[in-house]
């Protein structure tokens, strides 16, 4: 097993860790949301009150017709939701309690083969499981990528024990990989924590497919981002294309092709300082969570971590991609000239502490940024929008993600994500 040490992140401390303790919840309704997919714009294939299975098609991607979503549950279509101009926002599952669903037909992970395996997976709408670097798209399923990835371990802030949730999955987990690696004509890789139960669970397996390399990582946040694995086991080039997912991704694929089913099993943690007593539940994908939020007054509801989550204190569904919520005190207690007062061991918080601020860092953001990349500089190109300048410095290899530290220690609360998302979608769009 290869061995990989990020010495450059930050590990950031908050309370509020789930313990280990698994709840099962029935949701009363899910929602699917097209802006959970970065490039989706939604064609439907229902109506309000429409009754659906899970698997049943609710809309598919105008720009990539063959790429369908599908109902997490079985129900009835209770609502969708319509912002600005129009855009779709979410369609809502009124769940029937039933869970029944499509059958897609079993078949087992040895013997299937590639064609076969995109059909199966992109019929049911599995395949939207599955993301691409650069830019963080759904998987092109006429691509042939350099390499999967997944990263079995997560070391944002209060993150779930990815061990914990496969432990007693292994059989699916097992299926989902031998599928995988039919996918590429590179490696699959999955990269675990040193000493976690991740590691424990993978190394357990008797034989993996040829192609399936485990590595192992150690070093502080973001050690677990799928784009720091990339950044260190191969990098993206230009014209390059990688896949990745995470565990309960695999598992959903295993379970595919040994049940021939779309089965929407999540194991989320709630955690968070302002959730009473944070723990485990195994509920689905797009659950509402409303009922199962114990929290404090005056709080945010975090689809996601501190970092790179969703604010969902408005609409209670989670978002598709995640499997953790985080519920944290609001920022607005303001403490008197509290911009002027000392601060020691608390480098940020919720609130901006005052007014816009100029843009100056000094050799700051490379201490949390293991990449083999200039981070400032990066930005400033996506600022100005210089497409050279951002191939240049590396723009291929990172996702907004990546930047999540950079925006925590920045004095000036820059929206760093956002500006390296806008970079991103300036690129693919022109060159799409």
């Amino acid at each position: 097993m290869d061995k990989i040490k990020i010495r450059k992140g930050l590990d950031i401390r908050l309370a509020g860790e789930p313990s280990k303790h698994l709840e099962s919840f029935e949701p009363t309704s899910c929602a699917l949301k097209p802006t959970d997919f970065i490039g989706v714009t939604p064609k439907m294939h229902v109506e309000e009150g429409d009754e659906v299975k899970a698997g049943s098609v609710l809309f598919h991607n105008k720009n990539r017709e063959n790429i369908v979503f599908t109902s997490p549950i079985s129900g009835t279509v209770k609502a969708i939701v319509r912002g600005e101009k129009r855009a779709i926002l979410r369609v809502v599952i009124e769940s029937d309690g039933k869970n029944e669903s499509i059958d897609f037909g079993a078949s087992g992970a040895e013997t299937v083969t590639r064609g076969e395996i995109i059909d199966k997976m992109v019929s049911s709408g599995v395949w939207t499981m599955l993301r691409q670097r650069p830019f963080a798209t759904i998987a092109n399923p006429a691509d042939n990528p350099k390499h999967i990835f997944i990263s079995m371990f997560d070391t944002a802030p209060l993150a779930p024990d990815n061990g914990y949730i496969i432990e007693n999955q292994s059989d699916e987990f097992n299926a989902g990989i031998k599928v995988l690696s039919k996918l590429t004509d590179g490696n699959v890789y999955i990269n675990v924590r040193k000493d976690a139960l991740q590691a424990d669970v993978v190394r357990r397996v008797p034989t993996w497919p040829e192609n399936v390399v485990v590595t192992e990582f150690s070093g502080p946040h973001p050690a677990g981002n799928v784009g720091t694995q990339i950044n260190a086991l191969s990098p993206i080039n230009k014209g390059e294309v990688v896949w990745y997912c995470y565990p309960q991704d695999v598992i959903t694929i295993g379970k595919l092709f040994l049940t021939g089913r779309y089965d929407s099993t999540r194991i989320i943690a709630m955690t968070g300082a302002a959730m009473h007593n944070p723990h485990y539940y195994k509920t689905k994908i797009g659950a509402d969570i409303s009922p199962i939020l114990d929290i404090e007054e005056n709080s945010r509801v975090i689809s996601g971590n501190v970092l790179t989550g969703t604010n969902i204190t408005d609409d209670k569904h989670l978002c598709f991609h995640d499997s953790q919520v985080t519920v944290i005190h609001e920022g607005n207690q303001y403490k008197l000239f509290g911009w002027l007062l000392p601060v020691f061991k608390r480098f940020t918080d919720t609130n901006t502490n005052g007014d816009r601020r100029p843009y100056i860092m000094t050799g700051e953001f490379e201490r949390v940024f293991p990449f083999d990349i200039y981070p400032m500089q990066l930005i400033k190109a996506c600022l100005i929008k210089d497409i050279d300048q951002m191939e240049e410095l590396g723009i291929y290899e990172v996702d907004a993600e990546d930047f999540a530290l950079c925006e925590v220690i920045d004095p000036s609360k820059t929206p760093i994500q956002q500006i390296i998302r806008e970079g991103l979608e300036f690129i693919r769009k022109e060159t799409s």
